[in-house]
């Protein structure tokens, strides 16, 4: 049942006969075409290498712009930074739209995280005080509340938070719009696998290709997402730890007397999360699994049952609707499940820039990112929110560890 469409193939015009360029782009998702689009327009000749762009995680993702329900325990560091890129996302989205001529399903409706019964309710309430004790804009609902927020929500919901700062964006429109803009700014395009970063003298010099070709750069950025630690050719001080985070995800079409959602609701089942997030076309996003599986990508009925045993507690009419795809993405996860973003600190790799390990958070993370990574290959300061996210700080974890 899994689609196999995707985004529009955007153009490979801009392909240089010499294979020479300033930056290539190694990755093809939203982080690498933003990345791309943001360099680009700052006047520099640019590459993304991706046999599927705009495929990968980035199309299987749910596009929840979610800084404030995403946080947990432990990684509050993360939180400033989520609120940053979140801070960046109407400018980025207004003038993406505006270069595109049409909208990526930008929704800013909010998020209802709901508790389906007295034991979820404890999990809510402390959730709540932890986002109040950081200083976050939420509220807390009684279930009738909730339910007059969202009618289709179970009546048995004993409580939710409600998040009005935590929005939406329709991913594969937004994959869709990024490689349309890339190409329009001058972003040459080659669908194949990357296999190696090339380093001459104390730099990289290039990317060399599965077809047999080299495309040359001085400045390279590694956004392959769960693959950036794959590629040969680096020391292993410059290889980004990154692992992959297998999630399933459903997509359920509309159908008549099947529920309407107003707003994204994320729920907490006997201690299990789920999320439904409603497109403005009726469909809905129900999701998704966290499995440690490596770069297994089959999509199981288990899977499937719980997401939709766990979407039934929450919002019972979804059921009646139809059952139109089962698609799973690989996360990229840090060793901190925090973004790696920035320059290696280990010597022979000057002109390297590394833009991986964005785990739940790449589309959020995506304009700040890609603003951070232009800044860095043009000679710039990158925004402070992304200095505590440099490749420096993943090395001396494993140093520590190994120690």
């Amino acid at each position: 049942m899994t689609r196999r469409d995707g985004p529009a193939p955007a153009s490979d015009q801009h392909r240089r006969a010499d294979g020479n360029y300033d930056v290539v782009v190694i990755g093809g998702g939203v982080i690498g075409l933003a990345t791309a689009w943001k360099v680009a327009a700052r006047g520099l000749r640019v590459a993304v290498v991706d046999p599927e762009p705009g495929r990968g995680a980035s199309w299987a993702a749910a596009g929840m712009l979610a800084p404030v329900s995403e946080v947990h325990h432990g990684e509050e560091s993360i939180l400033a930074l989520a609120l940053a890129s979140a801070r960046r996302w109407p400018a980025f989205e207004a003038e993406l739209t505006a270069a595109v001529g049409r909208g990526i399903g930008y929704r800013t409706s909010g998020t209802l995280v709901v508790a389906a019964d007295d034991g979820d309710r404890a999990w809510a309430q402390e959730l709540f005080e932890f986002q109040r004790e950081l200083g976050l804009g939420v509220e807390w609902l009684t279930g009738r509340r909730a339910r007059d927020l969202e009618p289709n929500i179970a009546p048995g919901v004993r409580g939710a938070i409600w998040a009005p700062g935590d929005h939406q964006v329709d991913n594969r429109l937004l994959v869709g719009a990024l490689l349309e803009v890339s190409s329009s700014t001058g972003v040459a395009l080659h669908r194949a696998r990357a296999v190696a970063v090339e380093c001459s003298g104390a730099a990289v010099s290039g990317v060399a290709l599965e077809t047999g070709t080299t495309l040359r750069a001085g400045a390279v950025v590694l956004a392959a997402g769960s693959w950036s630690g794959q590629l040969d050719g680096l020391p292993p001080g410059a290889v980004p730890m990154v692992r992959p985070v297998k999630g399933q995800i459903l997509r359920l079409l509309p159908a008549e007397g099947a529920p309407v959602l107003t707003s994204t609701v994320r729920g907490m089942v006997q201690g299990s999360s789920v999320y439904l997030v409603p497109r403005l076309d009726g469909t809905v996003v129900v999701g998704a699994t966290v499995e440690e599986r490596g770069f297994d990508t089959a999509v199981t009925a288990g899977a499937t049952y719980e997401l939709l045993r766990d979407a039934h507690r929450v919002v019972p009419g979804v059921t009646e609707m139809v059952l139109g795809e089962i698609s799973t993405g690989l996360r990229p996860g840090s060793p901190d499940n925090a973004p790696i973003v920035g320059r290696p600190a280990v010597p022979g790799v000057d002109g390297l820039v590394v833009a991986t390990g964005h785990y739940r958070q790449g589309i959020l993370l995506a304009p700040l990112t890609a603003a951070a990574v232009a800044a860095i290959v043009s000679g710039d300061e990158p925004p402070e929110e992304m200095v505590p996210f440099a490749p420096r700080r993943v090395t001396e974890m494993a140093a520590g560890a190994g120690s």
